[in-house]
Parts: C-alpha cells; structure tokens; sequence
C-alpha cells in the first residue's frame, strides 16, 4: 500500500502484476524533471485484481492518477466514475486521473499512442494491415487501425475461439476484419503495415520470411529489443516502429493528463526510455 507523503506532494503510480519491468517509472520521472514538478513523485505497485479494490480504498487527495497495466485494465472499469470513449470501445483503461472534485476517470492512452507512433514514422493511411496474435493488445491495435486503415485487416490467431473474439472487435469497432490461421503468419508481410501484439520469442520464426521490399512493421515489444522480427524487418530496409516508441507516446498523453501541462516532454522520455533499457 502507498505510504503518506509530505503536505502539498501530489503522486502517481503504475500498477500491475508482474509490475518490476516496468518503464513507466523512469518515463513519467522524466517528464516531471523537465516541466520542473518538483513536488510530484511516480512510483510503482504490485497489485492484482484481488488486491485493486483495496489499493483505490486507502488512497488519499495526494493522488492525480495511475497507469494500468496486465491484469488490471478491465478489472478497475468497476470502481471507476466515469469511462472515455475510447478505452469504452475495447473494454480497457490503461490510465486512471482522480478530479479535484473526487472523480475517478478512465481513459486507454495506447490507442492514440499506437496513432501518434505510427505517424511520427509518417505512417497516417494505409489501404490494408495485417494483425499478429489476438490478446489485449490486439484489441488495441484493431481500435487504432480502425482510425487509419481504409481497408480490411487480417488477424493471424492459434485458434477458433481468437478468431471469433477478433471478428467480435472488428464488427464492434466497425472495421473489415478477417482471419487466418497462424500457420499462415507470413502471409501477413504482404501487407503494407503489419503489428505484431504478440509475447516474446512468438515471431522469431518468421523473421526469415520478411520480404526483399517490406513495408511498416509495429512491433509492440521493447525488451529484448530488437526482436528476431524487427531485425530482420530492417536489415531489408523496412520501418520498424517499436514497443519504446508506443510505450513514450502513450506516457506522453498520460503525463498531460494527470499533470493538466498542456504537453509533455517527448524526446526527454524517449531518452531516459533507451538510456533505461541500454543498462538493463
């Protein structure tokens, strides 16, 4: 449980569980440091869906907000006032913001932070994409495409149940969403934008099907970075956006968010992002 603070301090925190790899730390620290928030501190906490009720109960006016992350992003829906639209729209609040007035809100930051990583790498249109796995993040994934993708998605899942989850989101968040078996993952390189959602070592496989002209790669990993796939994406010469990029993009709107700074400092928590993982 948090622990009290000096009069004046204001606090925020990740929560999650497993909760030690987190980056979020060393970013929202960052950005505080440069926007010279002396008072504020960002911590985090091992919690579970068990323990989260609990966690909310003992916090105190001290508290802007909290980053959410596995297994927590549904679980607090629950004991929130009120839900943004868009984390509604995937059932996912990866970002907590306590009101003056006492106010819980929910919003999910990865969905525009997935956008704002893609068009920084001048990626704002594209006519297809491809989806690898179908977890949470996925679900993600699929919202934010529906946002820049004019034509169909196709997931590539291990299952039938994936499947129908994927087709689910797809007529939810009213985009073209077809499926096909994992077996046929490499297909998915045809496509001009290809997000890969998921968990370490699940594409080492396919890093030598990458194409001679391969076009954008999202790869939602950090660590280990670069994966097997992101490598092999630009050693022929692709783009490779990667998970540090959606990870900073998504603290960005998080850090505007819970501090009201009308923007956050971008490249200094990219830079305390990389110099993190380089000592790692």
């Amino acid at each position: 449980m948090p622990s009290p603070v000096s009069e004046g301090a204001r606090r925020a925190a990740v929560l999650g569980s497993p909760i030690a790899h987190s980056l979020s730390p060393v970013l929202h620290r960052a950005a505080y440091a440069e926007l010279g928030l002396d008072h504020w501190s960002y911590d985090r906490f091992e919690v579970d869906e068990a323990g989260l009720s609990g966690f909310f109960a003992g916090l105190d006016g001290s508290w802007a907000g909290l980053s959410l992350t596995m297994p927590l992003k549904r679980a607090v829906i629950p004991l929130l006032d009120a839900v943004s639209a868009t984390a509604a729209s995937v059932e996912a609040v990866n970002t907590v913001v306590f009101t003056d007035d006492g106010r819980r809100l929910g919003d999910n930051t990865d969905i525009p932070g997935m956008i704002a990583a893609l068009e920084e790498r001048g990626v704002t249109r594209v006519e297809s994409a491809a989806v690898l796995g179908a977890g949470a993040t996925a679900s993600s994934a699929l919202a934010a495409l529906a946002r820049i993708c004019t034509g169909p998605v196709t997931a590539y899942v291990r299952s039938a149940s994936r499947a129908e989850e994927m087709r689910g989101w797809g007529e939810r968040l009213e985009i073209d969403v077809r499926t096909v078996d994992w077996s046929r993952a490499a297909e998915a390189f045809e496509t001009p934008l290809v997000v890969a959602t998921t968990p370490v070592g699940a594409t080492d496989a396919l890093a030598e099907a990458v194409p001679e002209t391969a076009g954008t790669l999202f790869d939602v990993l950090y660590e280990p970075w670069p994966t097997a796939l992101a490598a092999a994406w630009a050693e022929r010469g692709g783009a490779v956006v990667g998970g540090l990029d959606l990870l900073v993009h998504q603290a960005v709107l998080q850090v505007e968010q819970m501090t009201g700074c009308p923007t956050a400092p971008l490249d200094a928590m990219r830079k305390a992002g990389e110099a993190a993982l380089t000592h790692r």
